[in-house]
């Protein structure tokens, strides 16, 4: 009903809200000796999978496309680990306060920036309802 788009940015929403559970994580666990910083990566999956549903195609069976194989932008998942790099200095914990603000940061605004285009969408499906278009 509301097409590739939403599906897109409500994923693209998910994923950044993980992404800041990892973040947080790694904030949290700053001070802890030992501690492995959690990386979460999607970004790449997410670019590619958009390129990939910028080609149109048209299905004509409803399960044609739902079980192939990465199905799109809407449908990328978010991948953790563990950085198991260390500096080797003090406590082997490998978390930067510095580069987890600038994560962070970054986060919070992709997460607005896809909040806005959902926004946005939503106010033109509104539009089309009362006839305004």
């Amino acid at each position: 009903m509301f097409g590739t788009t939403i599906r897109v940015l409500d994923n693209a929403l998910d994923l950044r809200a993980k992404k800041l559970e990892t973040i947080s994580a790694n904030i949290a666990n700053a001070e802890t000796p030992g501690y492995s910083r959690l990386r979460m990566d999607f970004e790449e999956a997410l670019r590619e999978a958009a390129a990939g549903s910028a080609t149109t195609q048209t299905a004509t069976h409803p399960q044609h496309f739902g079980s192939a194989p990465g199905g799109g932008a809407a449908d990328v998942e978010a991948h953790i680990y563990r950085d198991m790099q260390h500096t080797g200095v003090g406590d082997n914990n490998n978390v930067s306060l510095e580069r987890e603000m600038v994560d962070l940061a970054e986060n919070q605004i992709r997460y607005e920036a896809a909040t806005r285009m959902l926004s946005k969408r939503f106010n033109m499906l509104k539009m089309v309802i009362r006839g305004q278009a």
